[in-house]
């Protein structure tokens, strides 16, 4: 077994799975080996448990052990040198997936401000319930599959609503999707190969890089600012490794918050014309922003960028519809790849998100949000600076607040103490290019004035 070192500058959880990954790779530990239990690993090497956890878990994502209930860890079995593997060299799976859901969508804990939802009595419930009394009134046909780029009145809707932020497109050149999750995974497999160096924001949408994970991509992280993108940067790891696309968030981004200035897009716009790359603009967030910003595809007319929208965040995330607009060669691709992978998307689903954008109460929801977002980032943005933490940036409007604390090295032990008292929290590790520990949180203002959160921000300041 390898011996640890605390004094070293490299993180114990990085020396952890430093030295599993050498001993898999070079044999010492063979497929399907029991790796020692977390509290006896802890113990025999002098480290926390909520470390060992931290180690194991990203020896899960990475592919390296599988997790067996009741049972422990397990060496995996690993797929040949000449297999197609991911950034870093390793073979990427579903473990990934499991990992995702087992430490960051965990809906058991009552407690949520590190999640990436809105509460249920902030959601449009009303406008649902009246949706489904009027289409159970009009006794929907439900034979069929429906229209292969979804709903016609939502898309047309989608149209006129690209039109009011200054982005022009023809109804064909919209496709519906399950939710931007979909809609970026049409992207990724219509642009990504095995190998290729992808572009994304770092840090970045955690599903996102999960996905492109799993397709092989080699993650470049193109670092976020306050006001967008280090420009420099940005640049420079364009030239050095040349990515055929770039996947980007501009606007009230996750998990910083950061909104990108004018300036920035102009020159991302610019970098892609000169190297040439495709630009995969993810603007889920736009109808929760309170000011005029422009966008990517504003800017570019979908000549190089690639727009995606949705409308699961304000409605409901049970209602799961999103949307791609582009160039029309570019858009009938996706609706191929759509129909190839999953036939269409539901039209009922699509009927009933069009009833709730239609409602007339629509307009007063969408303003309520706003509202109680902006004073969910005051509230929070106090709360997290009266318990010492730094913030990466105070976007005022949004879900979400990126902090760190100058005491805590590794979010993740935080995380683990905060699920002992029922509380879910947003690690950074999950939000980075290369899972590496990382001292920042995200947080969910939604979530600003809830009890536990405080109890634990009160006990965090005074240790």
């Amino acid at each position: 077994m390898f011996v640890l070192d605390p004094k070293s500058h490299t993180p114990l959880v990085t020396q952890i799975v430093a030295g599993f990954r050498l001993m898999v790779d070079d044999g010492s530990l063979r497929a399907g080996t029991k790796a020692p239990s977390i509290r006896q690993f802890a113990h025999a090497n002098g480290v926390s448990v909520y470390t060992v956890v931290d180690a194991y878990d990203r020896l899960v994502a990475l592919g390296y052990f599988q997790s067996q209930a009741h049972s422990g860890f397990f060496v995996r079995s690993r797929a040949s040198k000449g297999g197609a593997t991911a950034a870093g060299g390793a073979q990427y799976s579903f473990d990934s997936m499991w990992y995702l859901s087992r430490i960051f969508e965990n809906r058991g804990l009552r407690s949520k401000p590190g999640c990436g939802w809105l509460p249920g009595d902030w959601l449009f419930a009303e406008g649902i319930k009246r949706g489904q009394r009027a289409l159970a009134a009009e006794e929907v046909d439900l034979g069929g599959y429906g229209e292969p780029k979804g709903y016609l009145p939502l898309r047309q809707l989608v149209r006129d609503l690209l039109a009011s932020r200054e982005i022009v497109a023809g109804v064909d050149q919209v496709v519906l999707t399950q939710g931007s999750s979909q809609a970026m995974d049409l992207a990724a497999r219509n642009l990504v190969r095995p190998g290729d160096a992808v572009l994304v924001d770092a840090p970045g949408y955690a599903n996102l890089l999960f996905s492109l994970r799993f397709l092989g991509a080699r993650l470049v992280g193109a670092p976020r600012t306050p006001d967008g993108y280090d420009l420099d940067a940005l640049e420079a790891r364009i030239v050095e490794h040349r990515p055929k696309v770039f996947f980007t968030q501009p606007r009230l981004q996750s998990p910083t918050g950061s909104i990108a200035s004018l300036a920035h897009l102009y020159r991302v716009l610019q970098l892609a014309e000169k190297y040439d790359f495709v630009v995969v603009e993810n603007d889920i967030y736009a109808d929760l922003d309170p000011a005029v910003h422009p966008s990517l595809a504003s800017l570019d007319q979908l000549k190089r960028v690639i727009y995606i929208g949705s409308f699961s965040k304000t409605i409901s995330p049970n209602i799961r519809v999103g949307y791609l607009a582009a160039g029309s060669q570019c858009l009938d691709d996706l609706a191929r790849l759509k129909m190839l992978s999953g036939l269409t998307s539901s039209e009922y689903t699509e009927r009933l998100a069009y009833s709730a954008l239609i409602d007339g109460r629509w307009r007063k929801h969408i303003k309520t949000l706003k509202d109680r977002m902006a004073q969910g980032q005051q509230q929070l943005a106090a709360l997290l600076l009266d318990a010492g933490f730094e913030l990466f940036t105070e976007p005022k409007a949004g879900m979400f607040l990126w902090a760190r604390h100058p005491a805590v090295q590794n979010a993740s032990e935080l995380a683990y103490k905060a699920a002992e008292q029922d509380i879910l929290l947003g690690p950074g590790h999950l939000f980075s290019v290369d899972l590496e520990p990382s001292p920042w949180l995200r947080f969910n203002v939604a979530w600003a004035q809830d009890e536990a959160l405080k109890r634990f921000l009160a006990e965090l300041k005074a240790t």
